[in-house]
């Protein structure tokens, strides 16, 4: 693997073998010593052009845990607030002798563009690029999905039989695009609900069905439902009347929770806000997978960057 920039590029195989080292990276977090020596050496740059708190701090997490020699590279701050270039913030990089980046990005293809430039000569892992994808968040919830009903021991599963609900702000949401490629290469069926004003256009390109109605949705059968966050930052319009409605139309209160099927899971990728898109009963619940998905995270992230950085899962000790 030389860079992950997107789940669409993702073939069954290359993302249950990417949930397979990660199986292997989360038996190293039941150690002891919780670090293995396999990038020893190498450089790992995160190169976060937005805020971020999970994301940023998995990805060092992962990476230290790895033994790989960690900088992080915050926008703010730095000459890229006094107007450098993406150009000459990579070759800032390429000089230091990076040999991966992990970029954030406001811009759409940010990472892509970086990849390939040639402007660096280092495995590119996009965490995230404006509204377009976030591929490791949807690594790191079909691994959380795979565990819950597959087990620990699933290695070589995908979810071919489930089917996920993914709700709210999609227009806005790098998660559900980056979950609506990957869930389906991995055989589970998906179904988007949000108020039309948030579905983006060419929707009915992407693998999935729509519903509209968050209640006719959850009436048919839902193995995992994933609540989205309410991008207000991301919102120059009324998309919808107000936070109270919203929340009574499609937010997942405590009765939609209560109604839900046996054994359907509630997923939701952080930062949470609690009382509109989600309720704290429905957040603290058991069926909530939301901390189970920040600590499969950093599994994830190793994986990801073992695989970019050493390549061979046999090389693992």
């Amino acid at each position: 693997m030389r860079h992950l920039l997107s789940t669409r590029d993702l073939t069954r195989d290359d993302a249950v073998a990417i949930l397979d080292v990660a199986e292997d990276m989360a038996d190293v977090s039941t150690r002891e010593i919780k670090k293995l020596p396999a990038l020893r050496g190498k450089t790992v740059v995160n190169l976060f052009f937005e805020d971020s708190t999970r994301t940023r701090i998995s990805f060092e997490a992962a990476a230290k845990r790895l033994s790989a020699d960690v900088i992080n590279f915050a926008a703010k701050g730095s000459s890229v607030s006094k107007g450098e270039s993406l150009k000459d913030t990579a070759q800032t990089l390429a000089a230091i002798g990076a040999d991966a980046v992990v970029v954030r990005h406001g811009a759409s293809g940010a990472p892509q563009v970086l990849a390939t430039s040639g402007w660096i000569d280092a495995g590119v892992v996009n965490a995230g690029d404006g509204t377009h994808e976030h591929p490791t968040q949807a690594l790191l919830d079909a691994f959380t999905i795979r565990r819950r009903f597959f087990g620990t021991d699933a290695r070589g599963r995908d979810l071919a039989g489930l089917s996920v609900v993914i709700v709210g702000d999609v227009i806005h949401s790098r998660v559900a695009r980056s979950n609506a490629w990957l869930l389906t290469t991995l055989g589970a069926s998906v179904r988007l609900v949000a108020p039309p004003t948030l579905l983006p256009v060419g929707v009915n390109t992407w693998p999935v069905t729509v519903d509209y109605s968050l209640d006719d949705s959850l009436a048919k059968p839902a193995d995992v439902v994933m609540m989205l966050r309410v991008q207000g930052e991301r919102m120059n319009a009324a998309f919808f009347p107000n936070a109270r409605e919203y929340s009574r139309l499609w937010g997942l209160d405590d009765a939609r929770l209560a109604g839900l099927g046996e054994g359907t899971i509630v997923m939701h990728p952080g930062p949470m806000n609690r009382g509109l898109e989600i309720s704290s009963g429905a957040a603290d619940s058991a069926r909530s997978t939301v901390l189970e998905q920040v600590s499969n995270g950093v599994s994830v992230r190793m994986a990801v960057l073992y695989l970019l950085l050493s390549g061979e899962r046999e090389d693992l000790a």
